[in-house]
């Protein structure tokens, strides 16, 4: 199985998300999902900013409502669409993640930071305020870290920000690399099929009550053990051999 780099590569613009660089980070995403070799997509950035979120140029008031609107309808759905993704997403973060761009981190089942990067929601500084990054951020760190950000800008360092979950590890910026692809590797070595099956189950679990979590979870296991890869998985584990997975 092979891993999928995506890079934000518009440094000049400090990785910005326009409506034209979320557009080709959905399609991005998208390519070749189905595709039985792809296990897992590392995000990254170009340049001493990994995401600086909107570009403001583009919220300003020559353009209409709709466009605005526009911008913000597709961000949303570049959010949901990495948690709907059947194959793990990394962020890999060097340097700065502000605002949708912070957004961006939050909503990445993984995120691996340098100890130089920061993570800020400034746009209470500047007459708008961070709400669609707040759904991600308010689902990821405790509500009185969240709000902080909210109403300060104040940024978080990488130490901060792990210490709060808003990211998984932490590492000196020339272990970047090593780490992310680390973590890649050890994903890879399992079956597809039983990772997209768990990716799926845990976003859903997490929105139910306990009692709803459990009955769904329950159910999957059932589901799980009647995959090709559940039983290979099983037999190995009883024979101590490698799996040797279907796909």
């Amino acid at each position: 199985g092979f891993c999928r780099n995506i890079v934000l590569n518009n440094p000049r613009k400090r990785n910005a998300l326009s409506l034209a660089m979320l557009q080709s980070l959905r399609e991005d995403l998208l390519h070749d999902v189905k595709s039985k070799e792809l296990r897992v997509i590392i995000i990254s950035a170009e340049g001493p900013v990994f995401c600086s979120g909107h570009d403001l140029k583009e919220l300003s008031s020559e353009d209409d409502v709709k466009y605005h609107s526009q911008v913000f309808e597709i961000c949303a759905e570049v959010m949901t669409l990495i948690q709907k993704l059947p194959v793990p997403v990394i962020a890999k973060v060097n340097g700065l993640a502000t605002a949708a761009g912070c957004q961006l981190v939050a909503s990445c089942d993984i995120a691996v930071a340098s100890e130089k990067s920061q993570f800020a929601t400034p746009g209470v500084n500047i007459g708008l305020f961070c709400s669609t990054p707040a759904v991600a951020l308010g689902r990821s760190l405790p509500r009185k870290v969240a709000l902080e950000m909210l109403f300060t800008g104040e940024p978080l360092s990488a130490q901060e920000a792990l210490m709060h979950g808003l990211i998984s590890k932490v590492v000196p910026e020339d272990k970047l690399e090593e780490e992310t692809m680390k973590i890649s590797h050890k994903i890879c070595e399992s079956s597809k099929s039983v990772l997209a099956l768990g990716k799926a189950t845990f976003y859903r679990q997490m929105t139910q009550d306990l009692d709803t979590a459990y009955k769904t979870t329950t159910q999957v296991m059932a589901d799980n053990l009647n995959l090709r890869d559940g039983q290979e998985g099983i037999e190995a584990f009883i024979q101590k051999r490698k799996p040797v997975w279907s796909h």
